[in-house]
């Protein structure tokens, strides 16, 4: 310490070098100062874009004609509203796969606490791998697709049912972007639960949603695939084309389910398809539809974790090997020479 060309008892030396040591110890040395930047552009602007997104759907729930004053409280604890989607614009405009508000309000509920968790991760996350996927895999996907949703909630009150559609297909290209990415990224894995919970979870349940309903609903609405309220005898005019919609995305979800064990598209689109069939009247083809996959779901999930307990428990089975056959510790003796000689002596 004498050699050195500075003073270490100076207070202004140690004042430096205890902030040093804290630096050091709060910031791993490893640590890539690109993600470090991107991390923390994300933990301002992704809580940012959530309120904004919040803010939007709670407004046009509350001000915007036609839905002011149409709407009942949710989950007080959490202080949300009714759903944002009109129960105005969903009378006005019945389609065959129109889903019941009240059990959406709630799958919208669970979306915004997902996302509230994802930001909570953004902070308290100090694993690398767990920041690499922040950053690389989800980064400003998750940004855009709150800003997208918040002009949908105008567009669609307003009743931009075109502008609606093209802003609901652009929030599913950036949610599969997303969850894409996630996977080739930080495919998850048990060893990694929280990142299971807060970032595959949310974005795969953000995503379900517009794929299999929230699209194909407005969609309709542009087409012109709806039947006169005034006429709800006509409710089965379209009966197919919501047919073909509840069929293929369930499909698909069945698919994915039975594939890769996926627990969260599993509740998701059982939770869509109960929506679905809650609400009446519904076509035969359609209703029929979803109440069948409403029991495929569970089902297709349950067989296929049994599966692969079944599997893991085949593979830990140890077959005995040649040198322990050979040598008999399998417990069995079999017969063998006795030297009679060795064993009576020689005489």
């Amino acid at each position: 310490m004498e050699s050195l060309p500075v003073d270490i008892s100076h207070p202004a030396v140690q004042d430096y070098l205890s902030l040093v040591r804290c630096v050091s110890i709060s910031v791993p040395f490893h640590a890539d100062p690109a993600v470090a930047r991107s991390l923390y552009r994300l933990q301002v602007l992704t809580p940012l874009s959530l309120l904004i997104n919040i803010a939007s759907i709670l407004v046009c729930s509350l001000i915007v004609s036609p839905s002011a004053g149409k709407y009942i409280l949710i989950l007080h604890a959490v202080g949300f509203l009714y759903w944002w989607c009109s129960g105005d614009i969903m009378k006005s405009y019945p389609t065959s796969i129109s889903p019941s508000p009240r059990i959406i309000a709630a799958y919208v509920v669970a979306i915004f606490l997902g996302q509230i968790g994802y930001c909570v991760l953004l902070v308290i996350a100090r694993k690398p791998e767990t920041k690499t996927a922040l950053v690389k895999a989800v980064g400003l996907s998750l940004v855009v697709a709150n800003w997208l949703m918040a002009l949908w909630a105008i567009s669609w009150v307003l009743e931009f049912f075109l502008i609606s559609t093209i802003l609901l297909g652009l929030l599913v290209l950036c949610l599969l972007y997303s969850n894409i990415t996630l996977l080739m990224y930080h495919p998850p894995t048990s060893s990694h639960p929280l990142d299971m919970a807060l970032i595959h979870a949310p974005l795969r349940f953000f995503l379900i949603l517009p794929l299999s309903l929230l699209f194909p609903y407005s969609l309709f609405i542009t087409l012109g695939l709806f039947y006169s309220p005034g006429h709800p005898e006509h409710y089965a005019d379209f009966a197919w084309p919501g047919f073909g919609v509840a069929f293929g995305a369930n499909i698909l979800g069945l698919v994915v389910i039975l594939t890769r064990c996926d627990i969260v598209w599993a509740v998701a689109a059982t939770w869509i398809c109960t929506s679905i069939w809650s609400a009446r009247p519904k076509p035969a083809p359609v209703y029929i539809t979803v109440i069948l996959f409403t029991a495929l779901h569970p089902l297709a999930l349950l067989g296929t974790l049994l599966y692969r307990r079944l599997s893991k428990r085949e593979g830990r089975i140890a077959l005995p090997t040649d040198e322990g056959q050979d040598t008999g510790t399998s417990g069995r003796r079999g017969p063998r020479e006795v030297d009679a000689e060795a064993l009576w002596g020689s005489g």
